[in-house]
């Protein structure tokens, strides 16, 4: 297993990081107190940063826009555009030269559904990249608590007992419990002498991983239902096809709070990052804010996991590749990762509707199949990088 406390930053970066942090301000830098102008190069970074935001974001209304019109019936972009323009505005400010039915398409299935997808997939990404930061280790991931776990356990409970007086809020409802239990669970185990190291949490959220999907099987398989297993499996590998108007003020309050703690919190997360040393000397309580930020995201994992499935590899391989665009201080890289970690999600919902069309694959398939090699690309690069 690989080191929970190796380094996720080599040791040039962790100095200049470390140099960053213990700085108060650009008026302070060495550059600066040598005499060198650093305004070209910092203009320069901040141009570089708006292009990379700026395309990021073009790139996430692209995508959205294709959710909207990609499906068993497709959608003109003019349609599409007009469709959702008058619904905005609450006026025909569009001429409505389209069919009914493609407004009724759009609003009621494709609109919640893309946001959704993209509600989840930031959410998961700023979630991986702030348990990697926490950890200090590069391929942690949010489902590395068992939360996921727990909240396909819960939902599958409710299934198998027919829980479901409230709708689809009952299986939504019944999953987070299950995560919650489990988040309980994982701490209780992983504490020892009122603290608890990122080790002890890491393989506590492992073993009880490793027995809650034992129970599910065993649920699914005593079942009378002849059809609970295909809907068990349908659902713990992710799908969005649930998405209403009424299911989205949870992910996207989720995502709207826990992005903005993130924001607050990203100068700690770097100091994290410099090492657990580093930090304390530099003013922080590192095993309080750890556990306040394992509770943070283990919850927002929970709320994103009940309302689609388990849908892995986002928060594993999103800040890996943001970090290559924009560096590693988090008060750049959350905004960033966030919108990455979007369009990601809603083009994996967009392949996996369309290539068994009208029919549609789980969203975990398409996110495994591009996350799976992608991991195995890292785990080689971290053993190349550890014998070098």
């Amino acid at each position: 297993m690989t080191d929970i406390r190796s380094d996720s930053l080599p040791m040039p970066d962790q100095a200049r990081l470390l140099a960053m942090l213990r700085s108060t301000g650009v008026e302070h830098s060495p550059a600066q107190s040598s005499g060198a102008d650093t305004r070209p190069q910092e203009r320069h970074a901040m141009l570089s940063y708006g292009a990379v935001t700026g395309l990021l974001t073009g790139l996430l209304l692209v995508l959205a826009l294709a959710g909207l019109m990609l499906g068993s019936v497709h959608i003109p972009a003019p349609t599409a555009l007009g469709v959702i323009v008058n619904a905005v505005l609450g006026m025909e400010l569009v001429p409505a030269t389209w069919r009914d039915v493609y407004t009724t398409i759009i609003i009621e299935t494709r609109a919640p559904r893309v946001i959704l997808a993209g509600a989840v997939g930031a959410t998961l990404a700023a979630t991986g990249m702030t348990i990697q930061a926490i950890v200090r280790n590069p391929l942690a991931g949010p489902s590395m608590l068992g939360v996921s776990s727990g909240a396909a356990t819960g939902a599958v409970v409710a299934m198998r007992w027919g829980l479901v007086g409230l709708g689809a809020f009952s299986l939504h409802l019944s999953a987070f419990a299950g995560a919650l239990v489990t988040l309980v669970s994982v701490f209780w185990v992983a504490r020892t002498g009122g603290s608890m190291s990122p080790t002890r949490l890491v393989l506590a959220g492992i073993a009880m991983s490793s027995v809650l999907g034992a129970l599910t099987s065993l649920l699914v398989l005593t079942s009378p239902d002849p059809q609970m297993a295909a809907r068990v499996l349908f659902w713990t590998l992710g799908s969005f096809g649930s998405a209403q108007w009424k299911l989205l003020p949870l992910p996207v309050a989720a995502l709207i709070i826990g992005l903005g703690v993130m924001l607050v919190q990203a100068r700690r997360l770097n100091l994290l990052m410099a090492g657990d040393e580093s930090a304390t000397a530099l003013g922080l309580d590192v095993n309080r804010f750890r556990q306040s930020m394992f509770v943070l995201t283990a919850a927002l994992t929970g709320v994103m996991v009940a309302v689609s499935g388990v849908i892995g590899f986002v928060g594993l391989i999103v800040p890996h590749i943001v970090r290559f665009l924009v560096g590693a201080d988090h008060r750049r890289a959350l905004p960033v990762v966030a919108l990455v970690g979007a369009s990601f999600t809603i083009g994996a919902d967009m392949v996996a509707r369309s290539v068994i069309s009208p029919l549609e694959l789980p969203v975990g398939i398409i996110t495994a199949l591009v996350g799976g090699p992608f991991f195995i690309w890292l785990l080689r690069r971290d053993a190349k990088g550890r014998h070098a």
